[in-house]
């Protein structure tokens, strides 16, 4: 049995790969960031030219819905080592900017 997915057991295998073929050399914010930013302008490619009822059924087509899948694992993939090599919390982040957002637009 695999043990159950979590961010920091991602992050680990995420280094490993990363260390294995002598990458972190590379893995600097500053490249981690144009990386990510690059994999989320992929993941807006397939989006680009559909209507919005189209785009609210991507995932009904299985090519599609694979290209789609993958570009989203790479943008997680980059923003998980980016949040790694910053010393960043990403679930901690994310928690205390939803309480911060809570406050600014209030029901």
């Amino acid at each position: 049995m695999t043990d159950p997915l979590d961010v920091a057991g991602l992050q680990r295998r995420l280094a490993a790969f990363a260390a294995a073929r002598n990458w972190q050399q590379y893995h600097t914010p500053k490249n981690l960031a144009a990386a990510l930013s690059v994999e989320a302008s992929e993941l807006v490619e397939i989006f680009q030219w559909l209507t919005p009822e189209e785009s609210a059924r991507v995932m009904a087509d299985p090519d599609t819905a694979h290209r789609v899948t993958d570009e989203v694992a790479d943008v997680l993939a980059y923003l998980l080592q980016l949040c790694e090599v910053l010393g960043i919390d990403p679930l901690a982040a994310l928690d205390a900017k939803i309480d911060r957002n809570e406050r600014r637009f209030p029901i």
